[in-house]
């Protein structure tokens, strides 16, 4: 029997053994609610006859799926073969790509688009089955000239349309280590691309390599298409990298992912923290577009909480998502709510601090105060950039101690780091695209390699 007669066959029996117990009959894994929603607040004892805030945290927990269970993948990879590319980034990266194409198989879509001054299809869009072809055409890419990178990321998604079917995941990796000075060059330009890729399910992932490359224009395309993104600073690390971004998109649990936030009759929501909301009244509402398996995403938001008698209960707010499972193609729900108690006891008060959730926002509030940094830096400020990372590292090293975190604690020994180098030296090149990218991975949760 053929791989592909195999891979029908084990199809047909997974179908039978999900309509039949709607879960995988080798190692007990339920194919039905792919992600758990929970719901926490800072604190679970609020202080009696005042009004204040709050901040909730809502998680999407996503189960990890069996090995052999993953939805099919449409795969274009965008290489930059300019000039600067010559040598080992360029050999690094077609190893990746090779790397990349080695994990998929024959239910999979591969295709790869090079670009310099021209923009190349050097693999249309088909069926990984004649590896060897492609892998021939990989290995033959040579470096060119300029950068027309808009024109490489609009053909990549070209090809992904070409089997635009709702079963398969649908993904852009972009490899740069250059700045685009051919055709639109601008972040916001990028930014909007990516804006109307996803619109359409196509995920972007970005992978800078070196310093020369534009990290505001990489990290605006990645947030707008809702994928990952990487500072490589050695092309050495390229395969490493590709091959953890493949085992993201092959967990895939969750697609079209849509959170809601209630908040209850007098909490009044203030503010989306990090992540992009909108804020309808009493409504919050957000767009993750895929989750995957094994992986934590959260939201974090600011409410407005009315005084409250003590002893008395409040629900605070109740969440729910809502997604399409790429298992059984069904929209499914998940959905949790979080209740605070008011009290007049201010040493009640304080022992109610939920970590798990300080954490979070700590972490979160020092990834935008970054990017803060960030401007000023860019402005010249850098003694004010400075001391604004000094500022984030004090509220990370106290909360660190507080709550007994290693993590809090490293990180702000990082930014005191960070501090004293841009104030004596200014914001360097790596500097910079090390604080973008870390900043970008903490607000999306994306697990860095």
């Amino acid at each position: 029997m053929n791989p592909v007669q195999t891979t029908r066959r084990m199809g047909l029996k997974m179908a039978i053994l999900l309509t039949v117990f709607g879960m995988d009959g080798l190692t007990g894994w339920s194919y039905d609610r792919t992600v758990k929603c929970r719901v926490e607040i800072d604190r679970n004892i609020l202080p009696a006859d005042e009004n204040q805030r709050a901040v909730i945290k809502i998680t999407l927990d996503a189960l990890t799926p069996p090995k052999h269970a993953r939805q099919p993948v449409n795969l274009a990879i965008v290489l930059d073969r300019s000039g600067s590319m010559r040598g080992e980034k360029l050999e690094k990266a077609k190893e990746a790509a090779i790397q990349a194409l080695r994990r998929l198989d024959a239910r999979d879509i591969f295709s790869l688009v090079v670009y310099d001054t021209q923009v190349e299809t050097i693999v249309p869009a088909q069926s990984v089955e004649n590896t060897e072809w492609i892998e021939s055409r990989i290995r033959h890419i040579a470096a060119g000239n300029s950068t027309a990178l808009f024109g490489g990321v609009s053909q990549g998604a070209a090809e992904i349309r070409k089997n635009l079917d709702r079963k398969y995941v649908h993904r852009i990796i972009l490899l740069s280590d250059g700045i685009a000075n051919v055709g639109p060059s601008a972040p916001e330009d990028l930014g909007r691309l990516g804006a109307a890729l996803i619109k359409e399910g196509i995920a972007v992932t970005t992978v800078g390599v070196g310093t020369d490359y534009n990290e505001d224009l990489m990290t605006r395309l990645s947030r707008s298409g809702d994928g990952n993104t990487y500072f490589v600073e050695s092309s050495v690390d390229l395969p490493r990298i590709f091959n953890a971004e493949l085992g993201d998109v092959l967990s895939i649990v969750a697609q079209q992912v849509y959170l809601t936030i209630e908040c209850s009759d007098g909490v009044r929501p203030v503010a989306v923290i990090g992540r992009d909301g909108r804020i309808r009244g009493q409504t919050v509402e957000l767009y993750l577009n895929q989750l995957y398996g094994g992986q934590e995403k959260y939201a974090l938001v600011e409410v407005e909480i009315p005084a409250g008698k003590h002893g008395a209960t409040l629900t605070i707010a109740s969440a729910r998502v809502t997604y399409e499972n790429p298992f059984t193609r069904k929209k499914e729900t998940s959905g949790a709510e979080v209740s605070s108690r008011f009290s007049k006891d201010q040493r009640e008060v304080d022992n109610s601090d939920n970590a798990t959730v300080k954490k979070a926002y700590y972490l979160t509030i020092n990834a935008v105060g970054e990017e803060r940094a960030i401007m000023l830096a860019d402005e010249g400020k850098k003694e004010d950039a400075a001391d604004l990372l000094r500022s984030s590292a004090a509220e990370l090293k106290a909360a660190g101690i507080k709550y007994d975190d290693r993590e809090l604690k490293d990180k702000a020994q990082a930014m005191d780091a960070s501090a004293g180098e841009i104030e004596k030296e200014g914001m360097s090149s790596v500097k910079r695209k090390t604080i973008r990218t870390e900043s970008y991975q903490q607000i999306n949760q994306q697990v860095s390699y």
